[in-house]
């Protein structure tokens, strides 16, 4: 699947932002005005003026809003939820270039609430995984214990952890743990 520079970046962002939900013994990532600056820094989005807690509640809204398009048994249903999405931010495409990267698309109008930026940019984003029949790919983790977000941007759409190095190998390397037990236990 062909993804330009700017709707990966946008991918990148909505899955960072909802991996910053509480999810089983992980906290909320997401508290704090501070968090959210950490998050905005990490992320390299543009054109953030102050934040605050109006702020935070805002983008902790938009991300429970991904969250249900990550969710949705189908693309009509991801469609719906991802058209009021970009609906309510008010999506005002523009090309731009900035900071050292070439022309590209901004969903969000100029002097958009972070809010409304991430909902645009990433709702749009979205929009194209959903347009291309490729809902399948928004996926969560499938450890037990992780249930962190993911795209699968493998070429054969068999990406099942959130990280191979951590995740898929913990399960791997658990299973042949498991094997080796069950061949000793059968002949001893």
């Amino acid at each position: 699947m062909q993804i330009n520079h700017d709707t990966r970046c946008a991918l990148d962002d909505v899955v960072d932002l909802l991996n910053t939900a509480p999810d089983g013994d992980t906290p909320d990532g997401l508290v704090s005005v501070d968090d959210l600056r950490a998050y905005v820094e990490r992320n390299r989005v543009s054109d953030v003026g102050e934040l605050g807690a109006e702020d935070l509640e805002a983008v902790r809204s938009v991300r429970d809003r991904f969250a249900q398009i990550f969710a949705a048994p189908d693309a009509r249903t991801a469609s719906e939820l991802i058209n009021g999405l970009v609906a309510e931010a008010g999506t005002t495409p523009q090309l731009t270039d900035h900071d050292g990267y070439d022309w590209h698309v901004h969903y969000f109008a100029p002097g958009a609430s972070l809010c409304d930026h991430l909902a645009a940019d990433g709702g749009m984003a979205l929009a194209f995984i959903v347009v291309a029949g490729e809902q399948e790919r928004l996926r969560r983790c499938e450890a037990p214990d992780c249930g962190r977000a993911f795209i699968d941007l493998s070429r054969n759409r068999s990406r099942r952890y959130c990280d191979s190095r951590t995740c898929g190998n913990r399960l791997h390397v658990a299973a042949y743990r498991a094997r080796q037990r069950d061949s000793a236990a059968a002949n001893g």
